[in-house]
Formats: C-alpha cells, sequence, structure tokens
C-alpha cells in the first residue's frame, strides 16, 4: 500500500480506532500500536500515536493513569470515558455511512 495515502487515510480515523479499541478494553500506548498494525492499520510510530493520545484526553474522551509494570517501567494506562463512548458511538454511525458512500462509488468505478 502507498504509505503516503495509508497516511491520509489513517489521519480521518485514527482517533475513532484508538477510541474502538480502548472501548474493547484499557491499554497503552505499545499495547494499541501493536493492535492497530495486528488488525492490518499497518505500523503506527508513537509519534503519531502519543499525540492522538493526548488530544482524545485532554477532549475529555480518555482518561490516563500511570501504573509500575510488573517487569519494566511505569506505563500510562488510557481507558475510554462516557463521553468518549458516546462519541464512539455516533462517530462509528457517521463513520459507516461515510464508508458505505465511497464503496458505492468505487465500486461503481471499477465496473466500467
Amino acid at each position: 500500500m502507498d504509505q503516503e495515502r495509508r497516511g491520509q487515510w489513517l489521519r480521518g480515523v485514527l482517533d475513532l480506532c484508538v477510541l474502538a479499541l480502548l472501548a474493547r478494553r484499557e491499554s497503552y500506548g505499545y499495547e494499541l500500536a501493536q493492535s492497530l498494525n495486528a488488525a492490518g492499520v499497518g505500523p503506527i510510530q508513537g509519534g503519531t500515536l502519543y499525540p492522538v493520545l493526548l488530544r482524545l484526553q485532554r477532549t475529555g474522551l480518555v482518561s490516563a493513569q500511570w501504573r509500575e509494570g510488573t517487569s519494566g517501567p511505569a506505563r500510562k494506562y488510557y481507558r475510554i470515558t462516557v463521553a468518549g463512548d458516546e462519541t464512539l458511538r455516533r462517530t462509528t454511525a457517521d463513520w459507516a455511512a461515510f464508508s458505505d458512500g465511497v464503496g458505492a462509488i468505487l465500486r461503481e468505478g471499477s465496473t466500467r
């Protein structure tokens, strides 16, 4: 996949993906990056992910808490808030409608 194109698409949906992962369970940055990569989104660098987490925290969509690590340094765990959960539900519906529309256009264009 073209990395520049992937980056453009990712900027539009990374917040939503992070909220969806945190709705499953609380997590820390590296674990979130691994989950995103495993889901096929591709590798996410800390310089991309941590500003997203900070923005979500500042807007009240996630909360964070430092915890001592079992084998290593402390980690900052993120958890979705009630406001984040509401935003996730609303935005997921918006994304579904948007992606359905884009999919329909692309399918129509590929039949020519």
